[in-house]
């Protein structure tokens, strides 16, 4: 269970909770040759009330008297983030389990139908706290032209016409990714429930309990071995299999979030130690040399699995060898 009473973060800034990767892929998304005049192209064509219009026309907009248990546990994320202001937040009937933050100038929130249906309230807090979390680190416009190069395609969109893509597609899905690692961190603070900000990656995994039960600790475990317990081609296959995803897979996002709340960060802004809005920002060398120890120390691991299956085959070859010679 959620706890009843919530910290309040005061004045907290999105700083506290983005991770150095996802700072690190945007900074190499926006100095992509050209990717201005794309975001200028998608902005000029499409325009805020393009977008709006949308889910206007056929989604239904939050109240406190449209789903209002949704609305209540909305204004208590944005109260526990202290969100500089409330964004709309609409449902869409849609199947797929799904939620995102999206627009220009004026972003706002979509829950997909099929999300409300697996989740508990608690884990719906965790969500709408992930998505205020992308509207406050400023993910939206990055996150727009996303999902037009995942949902709509670019050869269905004229004003990309005369432009290689394919770079900027990858690009922008590897930062894609990475941003989820920092929105799921400030699920976590919104809702300051680990156990139940855990379950929505369990349930996104596997669908809802319904009359068989699921197991948390069972999904962490899970999650610590397609971590660790792989080899060399194993890794190789994470790669590819991740590639042109969006979202991570949801045993990695579960990992992520488990190493932040043991590096000490979680429990260190719970009481008070984090940067304020009203504070200066840190050098962007610093966000850099974040990046550069994160992704260090995933090279460190792959190494690891590959010089361990290099040693292993190594032993086999000469106990084979050794027994072919009759030796022992």
């Amino acid at each position: 269970m959620a706890p009843t009473t919530r910290v309040p973060l005061t004045q907290i800034s999105s700083r506290a909770w983005e991770h150095p990767a996802d700072k690190a892929a945007l900074q190499a998304l926006r100095a992509l040759p050209g990717f201005d005049e794309i975001l200028r192209r998608v902005m000029g064509a499409l325009g805020e009330r393009g977008i709006r219009q949308l889910f206007l026309a056929n989604a239904v907009k939050v109240s406190p008297t449209q789903r209002p248990k949704l609305n209540a546990l909305y204004a208590e994320v944005l109260e526990t983030l202290d969100a500089p202001e409330r964004y709309d937040l609409y449902v869409s009937q849609t199947p797929i389990a799904n939620a995102f933050a999206i627009g220009f100038e004026r972003p706002f929130i979509v829950i997909n139908s099929g999300m409300l249906e697996i989740l508990s309230e608690d884990e719906r807090r965790s969500v709408l706290a992930h998505e205020v979390g992308h509207i406050m680190s400023g993910h939206n416009v990055y996150t727009t032209l996303a999902m037009l190069f995942i949902f709509i395609g670019t050869a269905n969109l004229p004003f990309f016409a005369g432009i290689a893509l394919l770079p900027f597609e990858l690009a922008i899905l590897e930062w894609y990714r990475k941003a989820e690692f920092s929105a799921d961190r400030a699920a976590l603070l919104g809702t300051q429930d680990p156990d139940g900000t855990m379950r929505v990656f369990l349930k996104l995994a596997g669908g809802a309990e319904l009359d068989d039960p699921i197991d948390l600790q069972a999904f962490l475990a899970q999650a610590n071995e397609y971590e660790y317990d792989t080899g060399p081609y194993d890794k190789m296959w994470q790669v590819l299999n991740t590639i042109f995803r969006s979202h991570p897979f949801a045993t990695v996002r579960a990992a992520e979030l488990q190493r932040w709340i043991r590096g000490g960060d979680y429990d260190r802004i719970l009481r008070g130690e984090y940067p304020r809005r009203t504070e200066a920002s840190e050098p962007i060398q610093q966000d850099v040399e974040d990046a550069v120890e994160y992704y260090g120390a995933r090279a460190r691991r792959a190494a690891e699995t590959v010089n361990d299956a290099a040693r292993r085959a190594k032993d086999a070859f000469s106990t084979a060898f050794s027994k072919r010679d009759g030796t022992t």
